[in-house]
């Protein structure tokens, strides 16, 4: 192996070994969870964003704040309101004076959407005008307001949280803004021997110092080398014939065509194959696996298939869709 070489796997090494660091800190203020931290960090290599759903008193909040803290990034938090405006999110343009000539000029006073990471909390709880105020950001990663651009600071993430069983007061997110969350992660209850260790956690009087275990520009680097990591033809050919089959109208699967409104878009191919990259390169390994592909393939469709009534009232979920084509669906010799 040549000098280069040795110098790019020892670049590699040692930002892989960042991301054990950055798992570290995390687990010491969150018990278990070991499948959502590894999809969080899935997105953070990919350079996505994730919506995380689950129920209240799961950690969802603390675990995107721990997150935060242990990358040195700016953080801002959110609170999604049903009064919540969008130049609450995006900024406003206020009157200054300049007190030397006495000149009145309009000023940008940037709002909380300018920061690394964004926490929007309880996203489903402000309307859909509100929600709108993030989809040019979440994709273009810039704003836009009375008719000027603001590029927004890289590496640049939003995380989202809502909660799945209150539905009063609370706004569905739009389809085309779901498409823009890279992931779309469950949380689960945790185990029984997890629930007693956070008990055990939570109600002493030890606190948890979290220590910043990785830059932006490690982020950054990271992001740069999951995209190198390289995937075969017959592997892309896997995500497509799979995502190709979520679409009624196109797909060979009967069930499909029973359960399935709206099937997935290339932009889910795009997502499976940049996550499957993330997580080979998470564990060490720079060549992309079919069991890192499957892995991914739940939390990138699970929002992009869009299952019709029939299929709720027969309680399917896309979950169920997606593992029935995972299951039927080859790679081609």
């Amino acid at each position: 192996m040549d000098k280069e070489l040795m110098d790019i796997k020892t670049e590699i090494d040692q930002l892989t070994a960042k991301l054990l660091d950055l798992k570290n800190e995390i687990a010491k203020v969150i018990v278990g969870q070991e499948e959502t931290i590894e999809q969080l960090m899935i997105a953070f290599l990919a350079g996505g964003h994730a919506l995380l759903e689950g129920v209240p008193g799961l950690a969802k909040t603390l675990m995107i704040k721990t997150l935060a803290q242990a990358i040195d990034l700016k953080f801002k938090r959110i609170q999604f309101t049903p009064d919540l405006m969008p130049s609450d999110i995006i900024g406003t343009e206020i009157l200054e004076e300049d007190h030397s000539t006495g000149r009145k000029f309009f000023e940008f006073n940037k709002g909380p959407i300018f920061a690394n990471i964004i926490l929007a909390d309880e996203i489903n709880r402000t309307p859909p005008k509100t929600q709108a105020a993030l989809l040019e950001a979440m994709q273009e990663f810039e704003v836009t307001y009375s008719g000027k651009t603001y590029k927004l600071d890289r590496p640049f993430f939003i995380l989202a949280t809502q909660n799945p069983i209150e539905q009063s007061g609370t706004f569905p997110l739009p389809e085309a803004q779901q498409d823009r969350f890279l992931f779309y992660i469950k949380i689960a209850y945790p185990t029984a021997q997890e629930e007693i260790q956070i008990l055990k956690h939570t109600t002493g009087i030890k606190d948890q110092v979290i220590q910043a275990v990785i830059s932006g520009e490690e982020i950054l680097k990271l992001q740069k080398l999951v995209r190198e990591v390289p995937i075969s033809d017959k592997l892309v050919e896997y995500v497509s014939m799979v995502v190709r089959a979520t679409r009624p109208e196109t797909t060979s699967e009967a069930y499909v065509k029973e359960w399935v409104s709206w099937g997935a878009g290339p932009r889910a191919g795009q997502a499976m194959i940049l996550t499957a990259k993330a997580r080979a390169l998470q564990q060490g390994r720079l060549s992309v696996t079919l069991d890192d592909v499957k892995k991914v393939a739940l939390p990138v469709l699970r929002h992009r298939i869009i299952v019709n009534f029939k299929a709720e009232a027969e309680g399917i979920t896309s979950d169920m869709v997606t593992q029935h084509l995972l299951k039927s669906t080859a790679i081609t010799n």
